[in-house]
């Protein structure tokens, strides 16, 4: 997919259209479609315009405290519900349609079992403050509820709550994904 191709996707999951009027309404007046904009160019741009992008995702990235690096591996319909500290390892991998919320931290495990980052499935949606590290593997429709600090496998169709995480199998994320293409 080329750059425009996941920011369309994006542009999608805040409005349900993908039109010019809200790719303008998106870009000035909401923050995490903001920085995703720049992250897509920087993720698909040659190496002379990379420069450029890096400079501006950086400085959004101190304006609005998201430290996404642009190797990150993010799918297409990427929401980020509001700004504030979000933290994602740049080797971490995410799937398509996936909300995140404020003060969520997707990072790595430097030792033990679990040494490694997060594979995270398609829509899924992460709640404030939500932990997940280590390599694991969250299947699809996944809800992580806000506070939870996940460090093993999640099960597709499943709720994860509290700390330590507890896993219920078949209460997903049905109604909470909006948009999703």
């Amino acid at each position: 997919m080329k750059s425009w191709d996941f920011i369309k996707s994006d542009l999608h999951r805040y409005h349900g259209r993908t039109d010019r009027g809200s790719l303008l309404r998106s870009f000035w007046l909401i923050e995490g479609f903001r920085y995703m904009f720049f992250l897509r160019l920087c993720a698909g741009a040659n190496r002379f315009s990379r420069v450029f992008y890096r400079v501006l995702l950086r400085h959004y990235s101190y304006k609005y405290g998201f430290q996404i690096p642009f190797t990150t591996r993010i799918g297409k319909g990427f929401y980020i519900g509001h700004f504030g500290n979000i933290v994602i390892n740049g080797n971490a991998r995410i799937g398509d349609n996936v909300n995140i919320s404020p003060g969520v931290v997707i990072g790595q495990v430097s030792r033990g079992r679990t040494q490694g980052v997060p594979t995270i499935g398609n829509r899924v949606w992460i709640g404030s403050n939500a932990i997940i590290v280590g390599n694991i593997n969250i299947g699809d429709d996944v809800l992580i509820a806000p506070g939870a600090y996940v460090t093993t496998d999640v099960p597709a169709g499943s709720l994860v709550k509290g700390n330590p995480a507890v896993i219920t199998v078949g209460k997903g994320v049905e109604g909470y994904i909006c948009n999703a293409s």
